[in-house]
């Protein structure tokens, strides 16, 4: 069926998309009955993609192929079938099945298909010269081996598409692309969670990083005993956990007593406009706290003289007698956490409050969490709802991650191509329109993984951020990580020199059109890192901050400081020629491609503080810059791991003077799995799991003991070394919880992910527990049996955990139902001994069920007996959501 050679020509003007795609020079014709074989294609190809190994140690190897280099690697069978025969000749062969890979495929048989890699993750198949076509039902198997691992279901990307296109360099399109459907998510009614019916189990043998791996693997029973083992101390009753103010206040005593709220409260403020604490006046109310002139006083007094002038901000006095409601605070902010704490001991449908008096000052000044929109994009909506939950726990900081490879976010609307282009992503292969296909997103470039904010939605986001007392900290990462930003001005740039104008077309442009330098990035990218021998690239960014601090001003919340990212890309910019004549040239002393990422960072910083802004950026970066160099105040944050040298690089930058914001991914990235499970979603490179308990037992007072706590990656011990101390007096601006999106692909995930985890990492960004062991500042080495966190102490703070638990339990999980926040609901432990089962939780106040084989679900309150096989699985504290279901052997 030749259908394209007679419309091939050479043309030299200008066409639409329509029905042709003009594509550099070329223009093809499309036609109907090529479209309606694609869409046959996208609707009726099955795709089945199975891990058949996975091998830490390396080698792996297939027949006719050399062993892969000794490092991570896997082995995937890939299946294609189709229910209708498809001819050798279709289409002359001239299409394509684009996929996303997020480790690169290292080599593959030949056979009937052939497989390229585009760029970052996205790889092609396309029919070889022996492919055969397809007989009814027939299924082929395409076998490939994989330069990393594949441990978790959430690293195979959905939504493979099709597409007719030309098999030269221009890749000319011949049609529209489609989404196999077989290749899509699917949502579990019931769970909400995501499915992938294309994607084969990954087994318990495949599920190690290397043979030297210990990791468990996280079925119902060893969640049951190690839930019987955390939990032999035993729950708070549910009264107590119902009266606990999360996070701990620094001093609570609590009578035992009631006071009767239903009359309402009149509220008195004092020293404090109704706006600043409006949001926490509205949950007040939302949990049943009626306004009433003739109810109990209620007042709110903000005054210099109300706590000692030495009062960290945000400190508060709470006191609630049997006569009246009153908090205490020096500034507005501490006002907001007083009434946040009285919402805390609100439970919705009761009409009393406890008697009780609270002291309350925050731990550290710096409680954040970060949310990466860039890789995959997340509503304004969602933002808001996670600002809710941010006050309510009285964190304080949003770090709003921007700019990445796969997607620019925010609109500039005197730069339109930032989001025109940058902002989503479909089959475009010269990148006018969209960006190339990335992370398994939808090909339309309409899904919810592509958009941006408006003007107007940023501006309304800060506003909601400073009305909640919590600051707003954008990132647009540079120099690495900057595909998107740099496809989207060299489209400007395309756009400008059609029409002529040069000057324009120059004046932000962010790459070498003659660069010839070959690279990696982490992702995979060849062609993600700005040039920084460039002065566009600095007036972009000079452009960029002014257009963003003018949004800030018009919302209310001063731009104080912006995270610029500080990632960097071994091996770029060798071979640019600007870069050749800027090191034989300039005023700053850069030489070669090796100091050109501090020297941008470093100009970077300088213009912020022309502008009064305080640099951030992450720890790698930065510690490549000259401080001497840099500005006096700056902000990084730490993301090294544990094992790897993380606490040595965070008190060295704290040493220097600047403010440190502890990252660590070994406790505090939230897009890591809850349990060793595969289909627990998340990458897993700094820890294989991350659950909430390992989140409360993060000691951000005394870093090396974590060593005495936390296993490496592996499973294994680890020790760090006390050589590099912190000098005495030094303290950390903070903590932050990071959440990454690669994997993340809807605002239920992200709330998934970072709920209950965000509860524990407030608690440790607030309050500063007694069990925590104290930091020695001559330097002191921790590892798995140095026994210098002692018994007691671990005593100590596992009881701190059940109340924790509990809390969260009893009340916290009831507050994130009433919210409509779709929290993780945990998994559940069982066991069947004489043929009872018996089932546990890792909080309380959550229903279990259990289902026998052609039976309906049934709720479990004590051992039963069953016959297998058998499911198990939680209910949500409210409504009708349930957990993912494990099956009990």
């Amino acid at each position: 069926m030749a259908l394209f050679s007679k419309y091939v020509w050479q043309v030299a003007v200008a066409g639409a998309l329509g029905t042709v795609s003009l594509l550099g020079s070329r223009l093809y014709a499309q036609t109907a009955d090529t479209q309606q074989w694609i869409d046959g294609i996208a609707s009726n190809m099955q795709v089945h993609y199975q891990v058949l190994l996975n091998k830490g140690d390396g080698e792996c190897s297939l027949p006719s192929l050399p062993p892969s280099p000794k490092s991570p690697c896997s082995i995937v069978e890939l299946s294609l079938s189709s229910p209708d025969k498809l001819a050798a000749n279709d289409l002359d062969g001239n299409w394509s099945i684009y996929f996303s890979q997020t480790d690169p495929i290292y080599a593959h048989p030949a056979g009937e298909f052939t497989i390229d890699h585009i760029n970052g993750d996205l790889h092609r198949i396309r029919p070889s010269a022996s492919y055969q076509g397809f007989n009814v039902g027939e299924v082929k198997k395409v076998q490939f081996i994989v330069a990393g691992l594949t441990l978790t279901e959430a690293k195979i990307m959905p939504n493979y598409y099709v597409v007719a296109e030309g098999q030269d360099n221009k890749q000319a399109l011949y049609s529209e692309a489609r989404v196999i459907e077989s290749t899509r998510i699917r949502i579990h009614p019931e769970t909400g969670l995501e499915e992938r019916p294309f994607a084969g189990e990954i087994s318990r043998q495949n599920f190690k990083l290397s043979q030297a791996d210990k990791t468990p693997y996280a079925d119902a029973a060893f969640i049951f005993n190690e839930n019987k083992n955390v939990n032999k101390l035993g729950f708070v009753a549910q009264d107590e956990a119902l009266r606990t103010i999360i996070p701990t206040p620094t001093f609570v005593m609590d009578s035992g007593k009631n006071i009767d709220i239903s009359a309402g409260i009149n509220l008195q403020l004092q020293g404090v406009e109704q706006d600043a604490v409006a949001p926490a006046l509205a949950w007040l109310q939302a949990l049943g706290l009626k306004q009433n002139p003739a109810g109990m006083p209620f007042v709110v007094s903000v005054s210099r003289a109300s706590l000692p002038s030495r009062s960290p901000v945000g400190s508060y006095q709470l006191v609630v007698s049997p006569t009246q409601i009153t908090i205490f605070a020096r500034e507005p902010v501490g006002a907001f956490y007083g009434m946040q704490s009285l919402a805390s001991v609100m439970i919705a449908g009761r009409n009393t409050l406890p008697v009780l008096t609270v002291n309350d000052s925050p731990r550290y000044p710096y409680r954040g969490m970060h949310i990466d929109v860039g890789r995959n994009f997340h509503s304004k909506q969602q933002i808001l709802d996670v600002l809710d939950q941010m006050a309510a726990y009285k964190l304080n900081k949003l770090h709003l991650h921007l700019g990445e490879d796969e997607g620019w976010r925010l609109q500039i609307p005197s730069l339109p191509e930032l989001t025109d282009v940058g902002g989503k992503r479909c089959h475009d292969p010269q990148e006018n329109t969209c960006l190339l296909m990335q992370l398994g997103a939808d090909v339309s470039g309409k899904s919810e993984r592509d958009g941006y904010y408006t003007r107007q939605d940023y501006i309304e986001l800060v506003k909601a951020a400073n009305a909640r007392h919590i600051q707003l900290i954008p990132s647009f990462d540079m120099p690495g990580h900057s595909r998107a930003v740099i496809k989207a001005m060299e489209a400007r740039y395309r756009k400008f020199m059609a029409a002529g104008n040069k000057k324009a077309a120059e004046q932000y442009l962010l790459s070498d059109p003659n660069d010839k330098t070959q690279y990696k990035s982490i992702q995979f990218y060849s062609d993600n890192t700005i040039n920084a021998c460039m002065e566009s690239p600095y007036k972009f960014l000079g452009k960029v901050i002014d257009e963003v601090k003018a949004m800030h001003s018009e919302a209310g919340q001063p731009l104080t400081v912006y995270h610029i990212g500080a990632d960097e890309t071994a091996g770029a910019w060798a071979q640019s020629p600007i870069c050749q004549a800027f090191f034989a040239n300039n005023p700053y002393g850069v030489e070669n491609a090796k100091q050109l990422g501090a020297y941008f960072i470093e100009r970077v910083a300088a213009l912020l503080e022309t502008k009064g802004i305080k640099t951030a950026g992450w720890s790698d970066g930065l510690s490549h810059t000259n401080p001497k160099n840099m500005p006096a105040k700056v902000q990084s944050y730490i993301w090294d791991v544990l094992p790897w040298g993380g606490v040595a690089e965070a008190n060295k930058q704290a040493n220097r003077g600047w403010d440190v914001v502890l990252s660590h991914p070994d406790a505090l990235y939230f897009d890591f799995p809850y349990e060793p499970d595969p289909k627990e979603g998340g990458y897993y490179w700094g820890s294989r799991h991350i659950d909430t308990h390992k989140v409360f037992n993060y000691m951000p007072g005394n870093l090396p003991a974590l060593a005495e706590v936390y296993p490496s990656p592996t499973q294994t011990g680890f020790e760090i070394a006390g050589t590099t101390p912190l000098k005495q007096g030094v303290q950390w601006a903070g903590i932050q919880g990071q959440l990454w999106s690669e994997t993340i692909r809807s605002d239920n995930a992200v709330e998934y992910m970072i709920f209950p985890r965000l509860i524990a990492l407030a608690e440790r960004a607030w309050h500063a527990p007694s069990w925590e062991p104290p930091y020695n500042y001559e330097g002191a080495t921790y590892n798995a049996n140095s026994g210098l966190f002692s018994e007691n102490k671990k005593s100590e703070r596992d009881k701190a955990w059940l109340k924790f638990a509990s809390v969260i339990g009893y009340k916290e999980f009831v507050k994130l139902d009433a919210a409509d926040i779709h929290y993780r609901i945990p998994t559940v432990g069982a066991i069947i001994q004489d043929s009872m089962l018996h089932a546990n939780l890792a909080y309380p106040g959550l229903g279990i069920e259990y289902k026998e084989a052609g039976k309906d679900w049934q709720p479990y309150n004590k051992p039963v007996q069953v016959k297998t096989p058998v499911l198990v699985r939680a209910k949500a504290a409210t409504g009708d959501r349930k957990g993912r279901a494990l099956p009990v052997e």
